[in-house]
């Protein structure tokens, strides 16, 4: 089955293609947007946005997300819920491939899957995210000022995230499982001469406790041991979610995140990405807001010049 009423489809439903999908249908564009989940991404997780220009006093990411989908909405942007397989070009026409076995078209795609935590599948991990485990020290790191909080990891990411926290905190440890970081060798002198943090190679994070949020850690160094902690940051990687466009051939960094010029457009004619599958120095829901605007307005004069 074959569908080719949109202008534009949205993979992606979280706030750069939330976003995307409002500016794309107040360009009058027919505008599609496919979500494998509901709408909000990763953003349904913010306990509090309280970072979000504007938004004051905070809310719970659930209810920003639920304000970006009805916006889209009220300016005609269509839903669906179906998950995206695969992604190709005919003729000048893209063609996204559907779990349900179906086949939406359209002349312009904007590429807004974001990422998937890389985690590190241990007990309480799923369980307490929200609730002191966390994947984004900017969002949730003010929410435990002065507290011990553990940081899981050994690159670029971990070494960074360690020390904002440390502004915060100074109670910060940063456990590591191997004997030395991956991170750049600046930035990991930086980490192993803060007095701020703690720093513990060879080191495995083996269960997070708690009952209504985090109480504690079970780890493993040259024995197990248990130990007290008001919350545990994870920067282990995050993968990008854009695998189902593989066939493209489109360019990426060495972390596999989409490259594209600053009006948000790939090396492939009406093709753009936006939010954090995009490779992009700051991965924050005000940045892929941001994005989505840039990729539908890039979107709607590319299928202009295009007499589409």
């Amino acid at each position: 089955m074959t569908n080719s009423d949109s202008d534009l489809i949205i993979l992606g439903g979280g706030p750069a293609g939330l976003t995307a999908a409002q500016y794309g249908a107040r360009a009058n564009l027919r505008v599609l947007v496919i979500e494998q989940l509901a709408p909000g991404g990763q953003a349904l997780n913010i306990d509090k946005l309280e970072n979000y220009p504007g938004i004051a006093p905070e809310k719970t990411g659930y209810e920003f997300a639920g304000d970006l989908h009805r916006q889209a909405e009220a300016f005609g942007a269509a839903f669906l819920s179906d998950s995206v397989l695969s992604l190709r070009r005919e003729g000048g026409v893209f063609l996204a491939g559907l779990g349900s076995g179906e086949e939406r078209r359209a002349p312009a795609v904007i590429i807004a899957t974001g990422t998937k935590y890389r985690t590190l599948g241990i007990p309480g991990e799923s369980e307490f995210t929200g609730r002191g485990v966390s994947y984004c020290a900017v969002c949730d790191g003010p929410f435990f000022r002065e507290r011990k909080i553990f940081v899981v990891g050994g690159g670029d990411s971990a070494c960074g995230e360690a020390q904002y926290l440390s502004r915060l905190s100074p109670r910060i440890v940063l456990i590591h499982r191997r004997d030395r970081f991956r991170a750049q060798k600046s930035l990991a002198e930086r980490v192993l001469h803060n007095p701020r943090i703690e720093v513990r190679f060879n080191t495995r994070m083996l269960e997070i406790r708690g009952e209504a949020a985090v109480s504690g850690v079970k780890l493993e160094g040259k024995a197990v041991y248990e130990e007290d902690a008001a919350a545990v940051f994870i920067f282990t990687g995050a993968l990008p979610q854009a695998g189902f466009a593989a066939g493209l051939g489109l360019e990426t960094d060495e972390g596999g995140f989409l490259v594209t010029d600053q009006r948000m457009a790939t090396a492939i004619p009406g093709l753009f990405a936006a939010g954090d599958v995009r490779a992009t120095p700051f991965r924050q829901v005000v940045v892929a807001a941001g994005e989505g605007a840039v990729a539908a307005h890039s979107a709607a004069a590319n299928l202009v010049e295009m007499g589409a």
